[in-house]
């Protein structure tokens, strides 16, 4: 399975499914080939239909498929992976229901030591953030550049999240992270395509 790399699409809150899969598909057509599905307002029913069509989106475009923290939901669609958070058994228990083969990412907000920990219990990538103001989630825990550096030597891809732009990715890029975790610069702007392109663009040209 192709690694945690570039950019890393995160869905908006959106319950009308064929607006998220409208826009969902503009931004896999550009370029974006990690896709995680989040919507902490459906409920399990518009959840299970969300994810279905964005699977075969993804399928579409030869992207993976993250679920955000449901694990019996990345199994029953045999999604490529699962993002989980704080819970300190999370890892453990997504390994056992998904098995060897899939992804499997961690939050590890501004700690350094929980990453470690990650990294060590077998998790495919971990993830640091807000690293900016989001208005996703306003109260986040505030990231500092230097955990990107230090996360360098884990092993495992290290993706930045938390109020990402156009404009400020580039640092996070220079400053370690492998992927860019990006929700309102890609689908809460009137061109998701030219952001995603854009994006790309931007990871090229940092990486190279």
């Amino acid at each position: 399975m192709p690694p945690i790399k570039g950019l890393y699409a995160v869905t908006p809150d959106l319950a009308d499914t064929g607006a998220l899969i409208s826009k969902v598909q503009a931004v896999l057509a550009a370029g974006a080939r990690v896709l995680q599905y989040r919507n902490k307002q459906a409920d399990n029913q518009l959840r299970r239909e969300q994810a279905a069509a964005l699977q075969g989106a993804c399928r579409q475009w030869n992207a993976l498929l993250i679920i955000n923290d449901d694990v019996a939901l990345a199994r029953e669609l045999d999604a490529d992976g699962v993002h989980v958070g704080r819970d300190d058994s999370a890892l453990a228990v997504a390994r056992a229901q998904l098995g060897a083969n899939k992804l499997i990412g961690v939050s590890c907000y501004d700690n350094l030591m929980r990453a470690r920990t990650a990294a060590s219990q077998g998790a495919d990538y971990v993830a640091f953030g807000s690293f900016f103001a989001s208005s996703v989630k306003p109260g986040a825990v505030r990231a500092p550049l230097s955990v990107l550096r230090d996360a360098r030597s884990l092993g495992v891809p290290v993706v930045a999240i938390g109020g990402i732009t156009l404009d400020n990715a580039g640092e996070l890029i220079a400053a370690g992270a492998d992927a860019v975790a990006v929700i309102s610069a890609l689908f809460a702007v009137p061109d998701a395509a030219a952001a995603t392109r854009s994006f790309c663009e931007l990871f090229q040209a940092q990486t190279t």
